[in-house]
């Protein structure tokens, strides 16, 4: 088991794991972020079919998505560069990330869920991208939630901000499986075993080659990250979004 303070991190049997770990709902703040960055990264040189993500069980979401806090002027490109590493490592190592989801999967949450190549959801799964509600948008799916579910669906969850239920989910192929709660831990053995039959170094090869067919991940997150940095937070809007999330109360939109 692993020493970091908001993960748990192992390598069992060919199998990576990275526990969220931080209750009550595993909002992931820059610390936590660079912790799973730098797990990823342990797993470059290592025998590893497979890298799973999932929740502890003393926690109430696989994750709420990013801290609302860190989205301030003072923070936000750490945020954003600690976030965004996450994808660019799984993108790099070529490694088969599977997440594993137990609850609300938000914002980055849901980001993470479509970056991931196997998605087992629990039927009490919850999908969503709610960044809109405070001003902001979510630079991740915005590139990949339209090469997953479809433009339609994925203009609709990122421009109103609503959630969408497991079987939805599967519906739309942002889920793999999904399965009753009691049973996801023995649907996550099930191909975690399948995954253990085979060559980690094939695996490796065939991911990397899934990703020649898409669009260049870092470029797109490059162009994003600077108009969310140096178009999007300069919007008084943006901010105050951010404001009223912290005080707790409706934002006040000046719409500029």
């Amino acid at each position: 088991m692993s020493e970091f303070a908001n993960i748990k991190f192992q390598i069992h049997d060919r199998v990576a794991r990275i526990t969220f770990a931080r209750p009550p709902l595993n909002v992931f703040n820059i610390a936590m972020m660079r912790e799973i960055g730098e797990a990823i990264d342990r797993c470059a040189h290592r025998d590893v079919v497979a890298i799973v993500f999932d929740a502890a069980e003393d926690t109430r979401a696989f994750t709420a998505g990013v801290a609302v806090e860190e989205h301030v002027p003072e923070t936000v490109f750490q945020m954003l560069d600690s976030f965004h590493n996450i994808f660019r490592l799984l993108s790099q190592i070529s490694k088969p990330a599977i997440a594993v989801v137990d609850g609300p999967a938000l914002g980055g949450g849901c980001e993470l869920v479509a970056g991931c190549d196997i998605v087992i959801a629990s039927d009490r799964a919850r999908f969503g991208q709610p960044e809109i509600k405070l001003g902001v948008f979510p630079p991740v799916a915005a590139i990949l939630l339209p090469r997953i579910i479809g433009e339609r669906k994925a203009r609709e969850m990122i421009l109103l901000g609503e959630m969408i239920d497991a079987s939805e989910a599967l519906r739309y192929g942002l889920v793999t499986y999904v399965v009753p709660n009691n049973e996801l831990e023995q649907k996550t053995t099930s191909v975690l075993a399948k995954l253990r039959e085979l060559s980690s170094a094939s695996v490796t090869m065939t991911r990397a080659a899934l990703g020649l067919g898409g669009g260049d991940l870092d470029s797109a997150l490059e162009k994003l990250e600077n108009f969310y940095l140096n178009d999007l937070m300069r919007t008084e809007d943006a901010q105050e979004g951010i404001r009223a999330f912290m005080e707790k109360r409706k934002p006040v939109w000046r719409n500029k």
